[in-house]
């Protein structure tokens, strides 16, 4: 199988406020639905901005959404399915503002939240924390630049037959053999009532529960996140490849307690239902930003669908794009960098 590369003109995301820069920016995952004709976008820097438009290359400016209940920290709106009735849910990375400053800790410890629009995504009702980290989990002891523990960095994948969503989410907390991308799954039954129904993969099934289990990575960290020189995969985004007839994740490397990104990263699996099956990550570009992000081409192509070519997105900036050819899932790498 091979991953072709071609350098092309520049699209940019509208992006989020964020405050610490004043100005536009895209600080995670940015998911995409169509909603007939119309292309909707949501991009976070601790709140999410949504916009819309006739492609991924041609959206108006943003505009903040609301949710319903206020929170003391950042909502990074990372993953969404949009229901055949129309009704949006959504998924969001949750910072709480000092939750370790009697413990003299500045780090925070991020969870998963979900929450459902009836208006496309412009006002949010929270449904809740769906997934959070084992109590007593967290690393007093870290010289990670952001976190003390916790889960987060995530995206939510559907499989074919829209039963099940996958949730794939960086595991921060705990010992190493604990870190790294892990998955859970919940049934599309319980999308409405979601606390309690997320379900971890614990290396043989998915029997640990999303709050306060312990999930077994399916890519785990080479070494510590919350060392001196931590080495780690993190920020999965999968999308399903029509072309393939498989699942591609893309996602970083970070190398230091400041998460410089040695290279960006590609692996790919026949069966989303398979945790075991994903291949083994292979590097597609050294160094590059955060939050590598596929979109695929008009007119159903999104973050989480696309075909034999799309859009490849590192921190919300397109300047290539990806082509795909077929092999084998199995069959190795060649052509660029690879």
């Amino acid at each position: 199988m091979t991953l072709q590369i071609d350098d092309a003109p520049v699209v940019r995301l509208p992006g989020a406020y964020a405050p610490w820069s004043g100005a536009f920016e895209s600080d995670c995952n940015c998911p995409s639905h169509w909603e007939g004709s119309r292309f909707v976008v949501f991009s976070s820097a601790r709140d999410p901005w949504r916009a819309e438009g006739s492609g991924v290359e041609h959206l108006g400016n943003p505009v903040a959404v609301t949710f319903d209940l206020p929170v003391a920290g950042g909502r990074w709106l990372e993953a969404t399915h949009r229901r055949s009735d129309g009704t949006l849910f959504g998924w969001y990375h949750f910072e709480p503002d000092g939750p370790f400053a009697d413990r003299g800790v500045r780090q925070t410890e991020p969870r998963i939240g979900a929450a459902r629009s009836l208006d496309g995504g412009r006002s949010w009702e929270d449904l809740g924390v769906v997934l959070a980290a084992p109590m007593g989990s967290e690393r007093f002891d870290t010289r990670n630049a952001y976190f003390a523990g916790g889960v987060g960095d995530f995206c939510v994948l559907p499989d074919r037959l829209g039963e099940r969503f996958y949730v794939f989410y960086g595991s921060y907390g705990g010992s190493a053999s604990e870190q790294g991308v892990c998955v859970g799954r919940m049934d599309l039954l319980d999308l409405e009532r979601p606390i309690g129904k997320v379900s971890l993969w614990d290396g043989r099934a998915f029997c640990e529960p999303g709050l306060g289990g312990r999930g077994q990575p399916i890519i785990p960290v080479g070494s510590d996140w919350h060392g001196e020189k931590p080495d780690a995969f993190w920020g999965p985004s999968v999308h399903y490849n029509t072309f393939l007839d498989a699942y591609v994740m893309v996602l970083n490397r970070a190398i230091d307690a400041g998460w410089a990104q040695e290279g960006l990263y590609v692996s790919f699996n026949r069966d989303l239902t398979d945790p075991t099956g994903w291949t083994k990550p292979l590097r597609f570009m050294e160094g590059g930003g955060w939050y590598p992000l596929v979109v695929g081409d008009p007119p159903y192509g999104t973050d989480k669908l696309a075909g034999e070519a799309a859009r490849l997105f590192v921190g919300g900036e397109s300047r290539w794009r990806v082509r795909f050819e077929v092999r084998s899932v199995d069959a190795g790498w060649d052509g660029r960098r690879l």
